[in-house]
């Protein structure tokens, strides 16, 4: 069966057509799938379609204490797995590029929407596009066309990516996401300290007014149970009465001699007299210590509870005053920084778009196209019954 690669859909052409006429019908199909397709990219890509300059910048972000170990191989193997903390900080910014955040922040500070509608570049280029509206939302699917953010996961350096209808476009736009950027890792990394670091200053005020509270309550028992220091009163006052103890018995010693020896003694009553006096005096100073609810031991149990909550609260104040200085200097150890690979650069040729890769590639497409539909049709034709 022989047949032929247009659609045999109508009779036979008259005899006094012309050639042209009869060569025109027997391929229109061709002509109508893929001559026309490729005639429209060609008049497109050739004579209408903008020129584009895209401008590029590479960054990495690092750590001031990152250092390069000698690690074990099953170390390098679980540290491959994973992702370290640059590349993290790296995708975040990344995300914030691509983000409608970085996008409102270049429309307040370049404002990026004229420069992606200028008239330098073509109608079916320039923003907005055909059938859309001038929203938000609408930038933000054009600007996703036109910013590439991306990260090399193996070296860890991020490229920015920025198409537009002028070079000096291309420069500033990417020029200013860069800035932002660099503004967004120093954001990152006053947050993350400044969060440590109110911690600990929380914990260093808690402390020392604890530390207060302890010193002015003791201070308020001193005045009010008229008590210096117990112990040390308490020790005196024991001293004072073992001193005069120890003189009683003295005088104790002597009186007994003397009544064996000399029971009619004159100085006999005196002597009784000052023992009695100095059993009052001591009497009197064991019960400044003890015996009473006066006495310096009642006090000291209230006292030594005042005195170990201000030591304790001190050792508190002091430990918290470490973990602040020391979360200051972890939050500098941990802080990041922005370091340009590659500046923006201002391009001086267009590299977009590749006009006759385009064109080739539409005529591919259309020829594939209309194969495809050419079987089909024949597919068709041969199962189709005969009349």
């Amino acid at each position: 069966m022989n047949v032929n690669p247009s659609f045999p859909v109508e009779a036979e052409t008259p005899l006094q057509q012309s050639a042209i006429t009869r060569w025109l019908k027997k391929r229109r199909w061709f002509l109508l799938m893929v001559a026309l397709p490729t005639f429209l990219a060609a008049l497109y890509y050739g004579l209408i379609a903008s020129d584009v300059y895209v401008s590029e910048s590479r960054f990495v972000i690092k750590s001031p204490d990152q250092k390069r170990s000698q690690m074990s191989t099953l170390a390098n193997l679980v540290q491959t797995t994973g992702m370290s903390a640059g590349h993290e900080q790296t995708s975040e910014v990344l995300t914030y590029v691509r983000s409608r955040d970085a996008l409102e922040a270049l429309e307040k500070n370049i404002n990026i929407r004229d420069r992606f509608s200028t008239p330098k570049a073509d109608f079916l280029s320039r923003y907005p596009l055909p059938f859309a509206n001038n929203s938000f939302e609408s930038l933000f699917k054009y600007y996703g066309k036109q910013v590439d953010a991306r990260i090399d996961t193996e070296t860890g350096t991020a490229t920015i990516r920025v198409e537009a209808f002028t070079p000096q476009d291309a420069y500033i736009i990417n020029r200013q996401l860069l800035d932002l950027s660099e503004a967004l890792v120093n954001r990152l990394n006053s947050r993350a300290q400044s969060k440590a670091i109110i911690e600990a200053q929380k914990q260093v005020e808690l402390s020392a007014q604890r530390a207060k509270n302890a010193r002015i309550a003791l201070a308020q028992y001193r005045n009010a149970q008229a008590l210096i220091d117990p112990g040390k009163q308490a020790g005196a006052v024991l001293e004072i009465a073992n001193t005069l103890t120890g003189e009683r018995a003295a005088l104790q010693a002597q009186l007994d001699l003397m009544q064996r020896l000399t029971p009619s003694n004159p100085s006999i009553p005196a002597l009784r007299s000052r023992i009695s006096a100095i059993s009052v005096q001591v009497a009197s100073q064991d019960s400044r210590v003890v015996g009473s609810g006066n006495g310096i031991a009642s006090k000291m149990g209230g006292y030594e509870n005042l005195l170990v909550e201000q030591e304790f609260s001190t050792e508190s104040l002091t430990a918290a005053n470490a973990a602040l200085v020391q979360a200051r200097a972890e939050a500098q150890r941990q802080q990041f920084y922005l370091e340009r690979v590659v500046d923006p650069n201002t391009p001086d040729t267009p590299l977009l778009p590749k006009r006759f890769l385009s064109v080739l590639v539409v005529f591919a497409s259309a020829l594939c196209l209309y194969f495809i539909a050419w079987m089909f049709m024949i597919g068709v034709l041969e199962h189709a019954p005969e009349d």
